[in-house]
């Protein structure tokens, strides 16, 4: 299993390709990464526009347990 990966990683070194998909990959982590970091400061900013509304209703919502 170990040769095959190292194989693999020469034929990439040698070929412009693996090059490309290298680049490919990064680019890649870089977006899920930027799109995760954003989700979560959405998440944190409309979590804390919930906390504001229930806080303006006066706390007076029932909490609802099935």
């Amino acid at each position: 299993m170990l040769s095959k990966l190292t194989s693999l990683f020469a034929r990439f070194s040698r070929d412009e390709k693996g090059v490309t998909l290298v680049e490919y990959g990064i680019a890649l982590i870089l977006a899920i990464a930027v799109g995760t970091i954003a989700l979560t400061n959405l998440g944190n900013e409309v979590s804390g526009q919930m906390d504001d509304a229930q806080a303006a209703m006066g706390d007076n919502v029932a909490d609802v347990t099935p």
